[in-house]
């Protein structure tokens, strides 16, 4: 029997940083799940249209906003609106027509999704020279705005919240080409979860507040050890599981330096069972990126948020606090204490997780879906209302 050609959705995504990697994998599995009659195929999209300098400037990007944040910051915030500065940087950056126009042409997309923002920029620029007109959805993966974000021939936004997509409506994109349902977050994060199980799965004390700390590896705990070491001033003893992810070093460092803590220690390098850990835990310390966050508010998990890198971090951060589904710590004797508070507060802790369940994180994903459907199916209805008139 000759196989049926599915239609494809084209997701386009960047490794620099976890969160669009994580966001094009949610909508990997919600398009499987809700229309298995299409194919999603995910790219990365600087590895596919900068082979040779991808990983050079992944690198020099990762390095310079870990080791010079405010450098960073203040690019972030020169370019935040639309000015001359951000459409000179917009035309650095949004190169690779060439290699786009064949990957077009090698998937025949009926509709391309961008959780990058330099993959929307290429696919508007691609669409303005009228190389293609397919319908085009941006996936904005943080709780903020950005100039970088925003491209006159993308069709359809998809933005975290309500004041996301106000700050949208004044950057000048039509209230119409913005759909507030949330950031796609995976469908591991809107399952439910037997507490004892997981606790005994992983050899954790039900009777212990537990802890969860995430980001160790990408500059969240400042001093190694010392970070923690300053929690043995807590009153009573927790459960501190430590993710420290790819950086073995720091992992190493916190097993030898901490095995004299008064708390009990679990560290972890990368895990792909996050969401097994954020169901166990009493608060999250973690630095505010857009999707890690959002996660865990999926998860109806209080945040401590510490460290937040200038620029998208910091709007973050600003965002999850208003919220009130988040605290933040200025400095690290800031975050013991404000992490005392949290754990001698029963009702603070509670009015936190309820505050998490206005946002619907566990139906961004399929929500995110059906508009992207509906973009394809408002592109197919107007190609053949053109057709019909003879366009």
């Amino acid at each position: 029997m000759k196989a049926i050609n599915k239609e494809k959705i084209l997701i386009l995504t960047g490794n620099y940083g976890d969160g669009h990697i994580q966001v094009a994998q949610a909508l990997n599995e919600a398009i499987q799940i809700r229309f298995p009659s299409l194919e999603p195929v995910v790219f990365d999209f600087m590895e596919w249209v900068h082979p040779y300098s991808n990983q050079v400037s992944r690198y020099l990007y990762l390095q310079g906003v870990k080791k010079f944040p405010q450098v960073y910051g203040y690019f972030y915030q020169k370019t935040r609106r639309m000015n001359t500065f951000s459409k000179v940087m917009k035309t650095i950056f949004s190169t690779g027509i060439g290699r786009m126009v064949k990957l077009i042409e090698e998937v025949q997309p009926a509709v391309v999704v961008s959780t990058f923002p330099l993959a929307a920029a290429v696919m508007s620029k691609v669409k303005s020279y009228g190389l293609t007109n397919i319908p085009t959805v941006t996936t904005i993966t943080d709780h903020t705005d950005h100039s970088c974000w925003i491209y006159p021939h993308t069709d359809q936004y998809i933005v975290g919240s309500k004041v996301v997509r106000d700050s949208l409506i004044q950057l000048g994109v039509e209230k119409n080409r913005i759909a507030d349902i949330g950031i796609p977050i995976r469908q591991q994060f809107s399952q439910s979860f037997k507490r004892e199980e997981i606790l005994k799965k992983h050899g954790l004390d039900p009777l212990l507040p537990t802890v969860l700390v995430m980001g160790g590896g990408c500059g969240l705990i400042g001093e190694g050890s010392s970070t923690f070491q300053e929690f043995d001033a807590l009153p009573q003893p927790i459960q501190l599981i430590i993710v420290c992810g790819h950086n073995e070093k720091l992992r190493m460092e916190l097993k030898e330096k901490l095995k004299d803590s008064k708390h009990r220690i679990h560290l972890t390098g990368y895990i792909d069972y996050v969401h097994e850990l954020m169901a166990i835990s009493d608060v999250m310390i973690t630095k505010p990126g857009g999707v890690t966050t959002f996660e865990a508010i999926a998860m109806e998990l209080p945040m401590l948020l510490h460290k937040p890198i200038p620029g998208q971090e910091q709007d973050n951060a600003k965002f999850l606090v208003c919220s009130g589904v988040a605290i933040q710590a200025e400095t690290e004797s800031d975050l013991t204490d404000q992490l005392s508070t949290l754990l001698s507060n029963a009702e603070l802790l509670q009015q936190m997780r309820e505050n998490s369940k206005q946002f619907h994180p566990k139906e961004s994903a399929f929500a995110s879906v059906e508009i992207i459907m509906d973009t394809k199916e408002t592109y197919n209805r107007l190609q053949t209302l053109m057709y019909s008139f003879g366009l």
